[in-house]
């Protein structure tokens, strides 16, 4: 029985009665295409089917059921947050324009202004960009203007694998920031100048 607010209660087969009686009804035929309604008609079938047959072997029936797929779509949501790449999608931003080279000490000069001014976002940005360069003058990237900040983490790590783990800290405290709405601080731009250091200070010989 499925429950309503004024405390009756009406059985799975009532209620796919009722739903295909509204969505029959002429405001919905006018509004949608005949294929939307009848792809409607075919997922609330299918769901039907799927609730009928799960029902008799889960603890609690329906409820339980109902429950059950809460509950793992829950946590599919949650995997798919922790294993993704962080926050929204990101691969098509670039973390460098198309404008003049920039050098890293530039880039970390800028940073430092950035931060000193409370734009830990920017600094951040600066901060990671300095990283980049320092890795393409010291010949183990190639610079290419359209690269991603997932890319340098991973075309880097891959050359030089002692610097793979602090450039995967310091993409994800970029994406955090940039695309996962994450608000930049004073800890997240320390962990970029931490990075920067030990890309500076690594023997960068590409293996």
């Amino acid at each position: 029985m499925i429950p309503f607010l004024d405390g009756t209660g009406l059985d799975r087969e009532a209620a796919q009665h009722a739903a295909r009686d509204e969505l029959a009804r002429k405001q919905y035929q006018d509004a949608k295409p005949p294929w939307a309604y009848r792809l409607l008609n075919y997922l609330f079938e299918q769901i039907d089917k799927g609730l009928s047959k799960a029902a008799g072997v889960t603890p609690g029936g329906a409820l339980g059921l109902v429950v059950v797929v809460l509950l793992l779509v829950g946590l599919g949501a949650l995997v798919y947050w922790r294993a993704r790449p962080t926050g929204i999608t990101r691969t098509g931003n670039a973390l460098f324009g198309t404008g003049a080279l920039v050098s890293a000490a530039d880039h970390r000069r800028r940073a430092e202004e950035h931060a000193g001014a409370g734009r830990y976002d920017e600094a951040i940005r600066e901060r990671l960009r300095a990283v980049a360069r320092e890795l393409e003058s010291r010949g183990v990237l190639d610079p290419r203007p359209g690269r991603t900040a997932d890319e340098l983490a991973r075309e880097a790590g891959a050359a030089v694998p002692a610097v793979a783990e602090p450039l995967r800290r310091a993409v994800q405290v970029f994406d955090d920031v940039w695309y996962g709405g994450r608000a930049a601080d004073a800890a997240g731009y320390a962990v970029l100048v931490e990075v920067d250091g030990v890309v500076r200070e690594a023997r960068l010989a590409t293996a």
